[in-house]
Parts: structure tokens; C-alpha cells; sequence
């Protein structure tokens, strides 16, 4: 229990993606489903209405019901490990705890959608030209910041260096 005061923050900030991630979906649904697709940047970023019953990239997408339990279930299931990773950090470990932190508010934030609607909200759309990216929300940047985080942190983290003071074992 010790770790929970300072790691408390991070939660809290989970807590507030979480929100902005449900309140921006909430307000796709209401602005967006009935009234139209809204020009941010003319050519660039649309908010749109999209639904996505699949993950990234709408990947297994169409499966029915039972796709969204199994789909759920996994979920759960990582966010389950997210957390348990998140306990096991360490003090100190800022990188490593912001990303589990936005990895936990993104994979929640989805599949409280899968587990209420049946399906995901999406609703940024960005294109350039002829090139269009799949529709997505804020839990997706969040997932893919934290997951971006994690690989970043494996890059630059450095090897523990062996202790000076430690003394060699000569082999004759």
C-alpha cells in the first residue's frame, strides 16, 4: 500500500483521459451522428461519426456478438496486466508509468464502448490528398502514446551498470 500515494497521480491522470475520452465520444454521438461531419482543417482533420466493432484499424470487425465478447475479454484481460505492471514499477520510473497510465485510460475507455454500445466510437478523421487514416478517438491516441512511451523507454534505456566496488572473480 505504500505505492499508492505517489502513484496516485498517475491514476488520476488516467482518470482525466478516461473522461476526455467518454465525453468526446458522448459529444460525437450527439453532434455528429445526426448533424453532419464537421471541416476543423479543410482536407486535413474531420470530425466524423464512425463505429468500429473490431480493434485497430477495424481488425476482426463483423464477428457478431461473440466478437465483442472475446474482444472485451482481452481487453480486460490486458488491462489487468497493465495495472499489474503499474504496481511493479518503480519510483522514479516517470517514462514507463505515464505510459501504462494513458495504456490503462485508452484500453478502459474502449471497452467500456464494446461492453455499453456493442461497438467503439470513433470520430477524428485525417486525410492528405488521396491518403486517408482510419477514423479514431482519444482512447487511440492514448494506447498508441503509451505504447509509443514504452518502445521510446526501451530505446533509451540504458543497462544498469556493474558496481565499481564489486570485485572480480579470476578464473586460473
Amino acid at each position: 500500500m505504500k505505492n499508492i500515494g505517489w502513484k496516485l497521480g498517475y491514476l488520476v491522470a488516467a482518470g482525466a483521459v478516461f473522461l476526455l475520452d467518454q465525453a468526446s465520444k458522448a459529444w460525437a454521438v450527439q453532434r455528429l451522428k445526426f448533424g453532419g461531419d464537421i471541416d476543423v482543417i479543410p482536407g486535413f482533420l474531420n470530425f466524423a461519426y464512425a463505429t468500429n466493432t473490431g480493434v485497430a484499424f477495424s481488425m476482426f470487425a463483423g464477428n457478431g456478438d461473440s466478437g465483442r465478447w472475446i474482444l472485451s475479454g482481452l481487453a480486460m484481460f490486458a488491462s489487468a496486466l497493465v495495472l499489474y505492471f503499474f504496481w511493479r514499477t518503480p519510483r522514479g520510473d516517470d517514462r514507463i508509468l505515464g505510459a501504462l497510465s494513458l495504456l490503462l485510460a485508452g484500453i478502459l475507455g474502449n471497452v467500456i464502448d464494446r461492453l455499453r454500445l456493442g461497438y467503439v466510437v470513433d470520430f477524428i478523421d485525417v486525410q492528405f490528398g488521396s491518403w486517408h487514416y482510419p477514423t479514431f478517438n482519444v482512447a487511440d491516441i492514448a494506447i498508441c502514446t503509451g505504447a509509443g512511451l514504452l518502445i521510446l523507454d526501451m530505446i533509451l534505456r540504458k543497462d544498469p551498470q556493474p558496481d565499481e566496488d564489486a570485485t572480480e572473480i579470476e578464473v586460473e
